[in-house]
């Protein structure tokens, strides 16, 4: 007896050796394990700042959730808000299209719904999408999603109180550079080719981006710095590919190195203490060359509160409302005429 005890014993030791073994060598051959607790944190601070904002939200703000843009894709929901004056009528409004963020593997448009719902009721529909996360989805399936979704949304303009000839594309952090990414496929064939990918609307139809907070420099991303382990992950995961820093298709996510100057107008912003924010200084600034229509909202290095990422959700602070003032502008004086 005493010696088939050890005998369990030891099979017992060696199956946990062997299983102990098999989940250290998944967390290092796959981004998985990382990634989904990327995801639960970046879950839980999204839910918290929509919270935040629920008394803000003025009344008169009809909704639709839930809205399939895409038929047999359970990931391709969108939420619609707009003015309850428009409802009932064929009015048509321009509309703001924005994509969440959450470093390409989480978030979800529930958790901007409050934001979304504060800018239609400046006279704007706003149109929250969701696609699909990585590290089960991977570049650039996000950016082909933004596009079904807006060939869904001029098919239901009517239903949905949209102008399809004032269109604005918007987003943050990873939302800003699908967005970022989008304007490229509008407005260059020859970016649109190298990525594969048709336009679903016209050049003319796109009056503006607004990039709040995002990547747009693949390159420029400090691997060796504090957030160099969360940034291996994270590119990881979206590229699909361990070796995404050679990967010549994962380089045109880096919207910097492509933009031309028939690139649509733009409202760029980061917070100074965002590590990010030097990334949108430098798109504003090669834009800014190109003599593309720039409209940038950034602080000094000594400006306090240090403004962190995602800035611009914060609306009891003065500059998260100088922000949201400065989107509706920029929206309302590039849709000022009708197409």
């Amino acid at each position: 007896m005493g010696q088939s005890l050890l005998q369990v014993a030891a099979l017992a030791a060696g199956a946990l050796v062997v299983l102990v073994g098999a989940s250290i060598a998944f967390y290092r051959l796959s981004p998985w394990p990382r990634a989904l607790l990327v995801r639960r944190a970046f879950t839980k601070d999204g839910i918290a700042k929509n919270a935040a904002m629920a008394g803000l939200v003025p009344p008169g703000v009809s909704t639709l959730t839930d809205r399939q843009y895409a038929a047999g894709d359970g990931d391709a929901k969108l939420d619609v808000y707009f003015p309850s004056s428009v409802e009932g009528s064929a009015t048509g409004l321009p509309t703001i299209v924005w994509v969440h963020g959450g470093a390409w593997l989480a978030g979800d448009k529930s958790e901007l719904s409050n934001y979304l719902k504060i800018l239609a009721s400046h006279g704007f529909t706003v149109v929250g999408v969701n696609y699909s996360l990585a590290p089960r989805a991977t570049f650039p399936r996000p950016v082909v999603q933004l596009g079904e979704a807006l060939r869904y949304l001029q098919d239901n303009a009517q239903e949905l109180h949209i102008d399809p000839s004032r269109m604005l594309i918007a987003g943050d952090s990873a939302g800003a550079q699908i967005s970022s990414q989008y304007g490229l496929i509008v407005s260059d064939p020859g970016y649109a080719a190298k990525i594969g990918i048709q336009p679903a609307l016209e050049p003319s139809q796109l009056r503006g981006l607004i990039l709040c907070c995002g990547p747009y420099d693949a390159g420029a991303v400090n691997m060796n710095g504090a957030f160099g382990g969360f940034l291996n992950i994270v590119m990881w995961s979206y590229s699909g590919t361990r070796d995404f820093a050679t990967d010549p298709q994962f380089a045109l996510l880096s919207t910097k190195n492509f933009v031309t100057s028939a690139y649509p107008p733009v409202f760029i912003t980061g917070g100074n203490g965002d590590p990010l924010t030097p990334q949108s200084k430098a798109l504003a600034d090669t834009l800014s060359r190109l003599g593309v229509t720039v409209d940038t909202l950034f602080f000094s290095d000594g400006h306090e509160p240090r403004l962190p990422h995602e800035y611009q959700f914060v609306l009891d602070n003065p500059d998260g409302k100088l922000a949201l003032e400065r989107i509706v502008s920029f929206a309302s004086a590039q849709t000022a005429q009708a197409g």
